[in-house]
């Protein structure tokens, strides 16, 4: 008998097509999360990120456009509304975390106390 490993397991790699179509399909309710996960071989940490990509890059790329959609009112599904949700608490956590440290870093320091006489 031989001692050969086998090499490391290598996720399959899916196309940006396939995870457009992943992402899709779950948030348009067509398919559950699940069955996207089983049918895909991945885990659902996996198809979480690919969702919070998906959202990141439609948010950059209607930047501009975002009064104009909030103005006509939420086409989004209940899904996606949390995502922006949680994404956008996300990054105002981050700011009010690096005010705090700018905050910190500016504050004047004070002077050591002169050293006792004897």
């Amino acid at each position: 008998m031989t001692n050969e490993q086998k090499p490391p397991k290598q996720p399959p790699s899916h196309s940006a097509h396939q995870r457009v179509q992943a992402v899709l399909a779950v948030w348009t309710e067509r398919r559950r999360s699940s069955q996207v996960c089983q049918e895909l071989a991945i885990s659902a940490a996996r198809l979480a990120h690919w969702e919070e990509r998906a959202l990141a890059g439609m948010l950059k790329a209607l930047e501009p456009q975002t009064h104009f959609t909030q103005k006509r009112g939420s086409a989004l599904s209940a899904k996606l509304e949390r995502l922006l949700a949680r994404q956008a608490q996300q990054a105002q956590n981050k700011k009010a975390r690096r005010e705090r440290q700018l905050a910190k870093l500016q504050e004047p320091k004070s002077p050591l106390p002169p050293p006792p006489t004897q």
